[in-house]
């Protein structure tokens, strides 16, 4: 191969008519190898970094990776290929990790740099620790990526498209007298009656339900299809039910990280150690350095 054809496998030059996303997910042709990291081909953006700790083994001038888009500490954009745990234009139940007086909250979404929720977008003011409903996205002033607890100005209010039966995705977004809004699908809000769920829900739960009824003021009343009612069942029934359907063990106990309670329970860490305390005190487990045994009684 003639020299220039190497020199451009190794270099592609940018394309102009495609450009990255800030705040979503992209797939980004890389451009060239560095010592900061990889550089990938953003369009009009420019050329956007990934730096090393998040470089693919093996990844080389001419790949495409499929990368999410934000700005780092100095607002500078930059590339991850962490999964976000928010991006722009969804809703998310994001935890607080630290709360400045004049500047805002800083909210755990996954990524290196913590995402910013101002004071003027708080519905009221939050607390280190707490667990907070926002909607993700640009301030078109800064042009930064931020957050906002006044979600529900960012649902959607137009006609819902579904009929009673419809399968949807909820996130539980804040207890009423009556029961629990959800939104729906990452769009709209409805409402699980409390009387017919039977336990108490938390703040920032996943998961599944059925649209039961649009009413003529266009409020959309809902219930939990099966697999919703097996993910917000008692916790302590849960565990039991995992320890059973894995032989009597599981590699979870009251040391695992918050991560993996809630990848595998959808629960808090405080709830789970509840859940595990009360059922190591009534015989029907054994804890172990390893994690936890179902016990004969």
């Amino acid at each position: 191969m003639p020299a220039a054809h190497q020199d451009f496998a190794q270099n592609p030059e940018p394309d102009p008519a495609h450009t990255a996303i800030l705040g979503k997910r992209n797939r980004l042709t890389v451009l060239k190898d560095s010592q900061p990291g990889l550089y990938l081909d953003g369009g009009q953006l420019g050329e956007i970094l990934l730096p090393g700790d998040s470089i693919p083994k093996g990844a080389k001038p001419g790949d495409e990776l499929d990368v999410f888009i934000y700005r780092d500490s100095e607002d500078r954009l930059v590339a991850t290929t962490r999964e976000p745990l928010a991006t722009v234009g969804s809703f998310a139940a994001l935890k607080v990790r630290e709360v400045h007086q004049r500047i805002g909250a800083f909210l755990d979404w996954g990524l290196n740099k913590d995402l910013l929720l101002p004071i003027r977008e708080q519905e009221r003011r939050v607390a280190l620790g707490e667990t907070v409903i926002v909607h993700v996205f640009i301030d078109h002033e800064t042009d930064r990526i931020i957050a906002t607890s006044r979600w529900k100005y960012r649902i959607d209010h137009s006609p819902a498209p579904y009929k009673p039966g419809y399968k949807v995705s909820l996130l539980i977004a804040d207890a009423t007298p009556l029961g629990y809004n959800a939104i729906i699908n990452n769009s709209r809000i409805g409402l699980l009656f409390r009387t017919e769920i039977g336990t108490l829900l938390e703040i920032g739960q996943r998961c599944e339900g059925t649209i039961k009824a649009i009413r003529p003021d266009g409020k959309i009343d809902l219930c939990l299809d099966a697999e919703g009612y097996q993910r917000i069942a008692p916790l302590a029934d849960r565990i039991l039910a995992s320890l059973q359907a894995n032989k009597g063990t599981l590699p979870l106990n009251d040391s695992s990280t918050p991560e993996e309670i809630r990848a595998a329970f959808q629960t808090s860490k405080k709830a789970f150690k509840q859940a595990l305390g009360n059922l190591y005190r009534q015989r029907r487990i054994a804890l172990t350095e390893s994690g936890m045994v179902l016990t004969e009684a």
